[in-house]
């Protein structure tokens, strides 16, 4: 039943998404969010906060956002089933960090399973000057808050992402399955207040079983 569920999901989302743009400029994409109300163009992480927009732009005739919510949790989107939005560069690593773990075990449970819309891609990082990090500090206009913590504990500074080339759009299921065979992310971790932080599914894109990808949107 929940396989029926999520493809009529992704039957309606995929033609809106077949012409998506397929190289986003880093600076291009800040502004753009920038002057279009998003509330996280000041994200040093923007690909996703600009994936997480764009997709929004283009969904808002078929889903609601922000929906379900799970204690302090919640997932991006909600059609038949729970959807999160995620862009991830496949020249870093093969491990995404997904939605909170027991948000997405009650998901599970009350519609059969989650769907994820993957953006993979090619990322292009910053100069040795950092030229982009200090573009973006210099139109944020001050520091953040993170970036004091970083300072104040003589963290380095992570280089920047400055373009990210759209190889593919993949459609996920998340099952209870996929949540045996992943691993866990901030797991006995704590924030800075020394609260416990809540432990997030970590996925080995490497692994996916074909039976879990739904369905594929490739790009030139």
């Amino acid at each position: 039943m929940h396989r029926r569920k999520i493809e009529h999901d992704v039957r309606r989302i995929k033609p809106l998404l077949e012409n998506f743009e397929s190289n986003w400029d880093g600076k291009d994409s800040i502004l753009y969010m920038k002057n279009n109300g998003s509330r996280n163009w000041r994200q040093m992480e923007w690909i996703g906060f600009y994936f997480e927009f764009r997709i929004e732009e283009e969904l808002q005739s078929i889903m609601k956002f922000q929906k379900p919510i799970y204690g302090n949790s919640s997932f991006d989107g909600l059609m038949t089933v729970p959807w999160d939005f995620k862009a991830h560069p496949t020249n870093k690593s093969s491990k995404l960090i997904t939605n909170d773990s027991e948000a997405i075990s009650l998901a599970i449970r009350d519609y059969g399973c989650t769907g994820l819309i993957l953006a993979l891609g090619v990322a292009t990082y910053d100069d040795e000057e950092m030229s982009f990090k200090i573009w973006h500090d210099k139109l944020k206009g001050k520091i953040s808050e993170y970036e004091k913590e970083r300072i104040k504990r003589k963290a380095p500074s992570r280089l920047r992402k400055t373009n990210f080339d759209l190889k593919k759009i993949a459609f996920l299921e998340i099952n209870d399955n996929t949540l045996v065979r992943a691993g866990s992310f901030q797991e006995g971790f704590r924030n800075s207040d020394g609260s416990p932080r809540r432990p997030k599914v970590l996925l080995d894109l490497a692994k996916t079983p074909e039976e879990e990808i739904i369905d594929v949107i490739e790009f030139d």
